[in-house]
């Protein structure tokens, strides 16, 4: 079956950022494509962390902003990251308007906790450490009160329509069908997540593939900084996939890493377990790389830790672990895209008709290292920035149709036959495009990828894993110096005259 919608605005995403966007164009046809059960998929619903706002009395959005700046180490673009710090405020009053319940005092005052590299307690946490599905539950709701929206779940997209050089509409396949479904819409956006998938260790959900990254690299989009990683320093080190992840409010709250029964972080930074995540990250690194363990000690939260932080318990009950009495074993783990398709502030890409917003574009707010929660607030501030910006901009009386396409129905996700290949790309990403790199280990990778792609995969996911490591790896081999979550061996320093690295891709194809 080839199914066609026609729309005004066509969204490939269902979190924060996407269903943001959405919520703002309230008197357009719009159509919010998910790659799974809306709102059960993606990053947002496990996001543990909370969202960063200076809302307390004692802090401001400068000094958001200051901190925001120092965590993205010179690259951090200062009228971006004064959008989101001055913006998001009202973006969080709208969220408790339409229904999200954030944790508050015994006064009824909203709560603030503490988390690294942050100057004031400016983090909003619902339900402990189940802020992103309170989120998610709260724009779910909201979404589904709104009868101008259109979901359809459990739908992959393929790529973009393209008429001359607008984008014009997206197609997909239904999940384990061959049904094509088909949306012309003269307004798109990518808002489709991030690549932790294609490293071997992620607390990134099976969705996050670098599908957005793929999708507009195929259509000669403008990337931007997509050499910068950010790996989450504490998840917790099981042999389940993705890793659970141990959220930084813990050691907002005093919990510190120990190797060899030592505290390390005091002599690699002044914050010590509360610098900057590189630099936790690879602490971490170089204990594990002289055969050390590490563990997380939360012993300091005590008997409270069940209701603090109930999702961390849960997962630390299913390893076996007592948090009130034991301590955590730990891990880096490939958590956050700092760079993706490149945006203005209101979320334009460098192609008519395609606008991005979310982890799977670049607005320059993060720089080479995020601060830790401003993930969640970036989705809420500039997913309202782009549905703005749609509804200013685009002439609906006169859009384009879209050229014809040769509909090819693939498998969506990883097929059986191709499971080794896939462990094959994010084993090499880990080990030669991970925490720490150099020229030689990701000339290694490119040429795995290639031997893999040779193979002529089928699934659309496997198909855009190896465009997103094949992205990655290209810009990392440009970018000759280290600088937040791109570490260099053969060039450890900073090069003071590097700055933003606009890339675009000519890979081998539109698929692989």
């Amino acid at each position: 079956m080839h199914q066609k919608i026609e729309a005004d605005v066509a969204i490939v995403g269902g979190g924060v950022a996407g269903l943001s966007a959405a919520l703002g164009l309230r008197n357009k046809r719009v159509v919010v494509l998910t790659k799974s059960a809306f709102g059960r998929g993606g990053s947002t619903p496990i996001a543990q962390g909370g969202i960063a706002c200076a809302m307390g009395k004692d802090d401001t959005p400068e000094l958001h902003a200051a901190d925001t700046m120092v965590a993205g180490d010179g690259l951090s673009i200062r009228g971006c990251v004064d959008v989101l710090t001055q913006e998001g405020p009202a973006r969080i009053r709208e969220l408790i308007e339409v229904g999200a319940n954030f944790d508050r005092t015994e006064d009824g005052e909203l709560s603030f906790g503490r988390e690294a590299a942050h100057s004031r307690r400016r983090i909003l946490h619902a339900n402990g450490d189940s802020t992103g599905a309170e989120v998610e539950r709260a724009l779910v709701e909201a979404v589904k009160r709104a009868d101008n929206i259109q979901i359809i779940e459990n739908c992959y997209v393929s790529d973009l329509l393209r008429r001359d050089d607008h984008v014009v509409g997206v197609y997909g396949i239904i999940n384990g069908t061959e049904d094509v479904i088909q949306v012309n819409a003269p307004a798109v956006v990518l808002a489709c997540g991030g690549i932790g998938r294609i490293y071997r260790y992620t607390t990134n959900p099976v969705e996050s593939v670098g599908d957005g990254l793929a999708i507009a690299a195929r259509v000669g989009a403008v990337l931007s900084d997509v050499e910068f990683v950010q790996f989450h320093p504490t998840a917790l080190n099981t042999t389940v996939d993705p890793l659970p992840l141990l959220t930084e409010a813990l050691r907002g709250e005093g919990a510190v890493l120990l190797a060899d029964g030592k505290r390390f972080m005091v002599d690699i930074h002044k914050d010590a377990e509360l610098a900057p995540r590189d630099v936790v990250a690879r602490g971490i690194w170089a204990q594990q790389q002289k055969g050390l363990s590490v563990w997380l000690d939360a012993r300091c939260v005590g008997e409270k830790f069940p209701q603090k932080f109930p999702t961390v318990y849960g997962f630390c009950q299913q390893a076996g672990i007592d948090p009130v009495h034991d301590l955590l074993p730990v891990s880096p783990a490939a958590h956050y895209h700092m760079g993706g398709v490149a945006v203005d502030e209101n979320g334009r890409t460098s192609c008519k008709g395609l606008w991005s917003c979310g982890e799977c574009c670049a607005t320059g707010v993060h720089g080479a290292n995020r601060l830790a929660s401003n993930s969640l607030l970036e989705g809420l501030v500039f997913g309202a920035r782009v549905s703005q910006d749609i509804l200013a901009s685009i002439d609906w009386g006169n859009t384009p149709e879209p050229d014809d396409v040769n509909f090819v129905i693939r498998p969506t996700f990883v097929t059986p036959a191709e499971e080794e290949d896939a462990w094959l790309l994010r084993n090499t990403m880990w080990s030669d495009v991970g925490l720490v790199r150099c020229e030689t280990s990701m000339k290694h990778a490119l040429s795995v990828f290639d031997e893999i792609a040779a193979r002529k995969p089928e699934s659309l996911m496997l198909c855009n894993m190896i465009d997103a490591a094949r992205i990655i790896t290209q810009a990392a081999l440009e970018r000759k110096e280290s600088r937040g979550g791109h570490y260099r061996t053969d060039y450890p320093n900073h090069d003071e005259h590097t700055e933003h690295h606009p890339f675009v891709y000519t890979g081998n194809g539109p698929w692989c």
